[in-house]
């Protein structure tokens, strides 16, 4: 499992998540190929919200439509993107330890 799905499988009853966190997880699951149901269930999305955000990353060149087998891809451009927000929730990432010296 990712880090961005690590982080956000254990909080996915959070009632906010941010675009970005929403994002990864959509190119996440697009990895290799996904259809619409698999990505609405790897990324706790309702069929409206999936809707929106496949509607925009197609817009922004992260995802692709791959007519013949029905399957969204994430690209290459996806791909670097979802590298960033990985790295970037390593290194924001709080261990146990650091989380029991804060109380």
């Amino acid at each position: 499992m990712s880090s961005l799905n690590t982080i956000l499988a254990t909080n996915y009853r959070m009632k906010y998540r941010s675009r970005t966190d929403i994002t990864g997880l959509i190119l996440e699951a697009a990895n290799g190929g996904a259809t619409k149901t698999k990505i609405m269930y790897k990324a706790y999305l309702s069929f409206a919200q999936l809707r929106e955000y496949l509607s925009m990353l197609i817009e922004k060149g992260l995802i692709e439509y791959e007519e013949g087998v029905a399957r969204y891809r994430t690209t290459e451009k996806g791909l670097r993107m979802l590298q960033m927000c990985n790295k970037i929730n390593d290194e924001l990432a709080i261990s146990p330890t650091q989380v029991r010296g804060l109380f």
